[in-house]
């Protein structure tokens, strides 16, 4: 049986040994899920799977976060909608606290791009790709390479049921 926890084997050091406060957004279109593949996360270079998002600076609201992650990640403008689930984690080094809420593009017209991360220079992207993936793509993977939020969806529908997931 799969571990809820995310893996943390190749975490970057920028993410070990703090708490770290993120907010994903699930963006449905065509009952797939706009996700982006980060490399560094797991062992022989396998791209980890998880919504867009990321971490919630000083001065900011946690719907300015997630606008501004949306933007960097995918070039989408989003508008934040409804807490959808909570997901803890704690292990080799790492500690966040997740917080998932719904999103919709402004413009539901709008191609989205794979954006970067300001963190990281160019050479160190986490980010791999940005695509739509359907549950049935998402279920055939291993487990480790999808967020524990999202690795027994078997509809789009099933995000939108709230769930608080603490690790035990």
């Amino acid at each position: 049986m799969a571990s809820d926890s995310l893996p943390t084997r190749e975490m970057p050091q920028a993410y070990t040994g703090q708490v770290r406060l993120r907010v994903c957004g699930l963006l449905v279109h065509n009952d797939t899920l706009l996700l982006t593949a980060h490399r560094g996360l797991l062992p022989d270079s396998k791209p980890f799977w998880s919504p867009p998002g990321g971490g919630w600076q000083f001065g900011e609201t946690i719907q300015e976060c997630l606008r501004r992650e949306f933007r960097e990640e995918t070039g989408l403008e989003v508008t934040v909608g409804r807490f959808l689930h909570l997901h803890e984690h704690q292990s080799n080094g790492l500690q966040a606290l997740e917080l998932f809420f719904e999103v919709t593009a402004l413009d539901p017209t709008a191609v989205p791009r794979l954006g970067s991360d300001p963190e990281h220079s160019a050479d160190e992207q986490l980010l791999l790709e940005l695509a739509y993936v359907s549950p049935r793509q998402l279920v055939v993977l291993p487990a480790l390479q999808v967020h524990p939020v999202l690795r027994q969806i078997i509809s789009t529908d099933d995000v939108f049921i709230p769930q608080i997931r603490f690790q035990q």
